[in-house]
């Protein structure tokens, strides 16, 4: 579990990414006013990562920079409308270590939280699921100690059934969530698709269907 602080005022948006990031096993917890979380910040900091927007109610985000930076070297990601190049400069140099522009997609704040802490050496890209076991460094899943021979586009779609964790996943989301599937792909494909991996599962194990079709819905990993 990746722990993320977050100070946004905008609080529809702020409940838009804490929904979609807790997909993928990353927990966000948001301050909407900037000097609350100085006191949270210290040596003992349960949280792993800063999203900081910079026009906030009770301080300008540049000046909570310089304010964080004296107590801790969190990692923190800019989220700001305010497009100024003086201003991604200035959060930069001020010790912001990536500055991402609103509107911007929620996958791209994913990639760039877990590319930060791996680069970091704060974060592993293994994730256990009972028989399965996702490795994002190398694009790998394992399934009962056995390598799975996954195009990429299967292993998106497998990878999105783990970090949902007995969830449904809509067909639609499989496509516009992959970064291997045309957008312009139809459902029918993810049928055909998800058929594939679960022949690949049934080489290993056949003593059980862990891919579940869900009526109107999607699909489902099973444990």
């Amino acid at each position: 579990m990746i722990n993320v602080l977050m100070v946004e005022d905008d609080e529809q948006l702020a409940s838009m990414i804490i929904k979609y990031l807790s997909s993928y096993d990353i927990k966000v917890t948001n301050y909407t006013h900037g000097l609350n979380v100085l006191t949270l910040l210290n040596a003992d900091s349960k949280y792993d990562l800063l999203i900081l927007d910079l026009t906030l109610p009770d301080i300008d985000g540049l000046e909570l920079i310089i304010k964080i930076r004296e107590r801790s070297h969190i990692p923190i990601i800019i989220s700001s409308a305010r497009d100024d190049l003086l201003d991604k400069i200035m959060g930069l140099e001020r010790g912001a270590d990536d500055y991402l522009p609103k509107p911007y997609d929620p996958r791209e704040l994913e990639a760039r939280i877990k590319t930060i802490l791996r680069r970091q050496g704060n974060f592993v890209d293994i994730e256990k699921n009972n028989s399965f076991v996702l490795n994002e460094e190398n694009y790998t899943i394992e399934f009962k100690g056995i390598v799975l021979p996954l195009t990429l586009g299967e292993y998106d779609i497998l990878k999105m059934l783990i970090k949902r964790k007995n969830g449904v996943v809509s067909r639609e989301d499989m496509i516009y969530e992959s970064d291997h599937i045309d957008d312009n792909s139809s459902l029918k494909n993810i049928d055909v698709i998800i058929s594939r991996i679960r022949q690949k599962i049934a080489k290993i194990d056949d003593s059980k269907k862990y891919i579940h079709s869900i009526r109107g819905m999607g699909y489902k990993l099973v444990m």
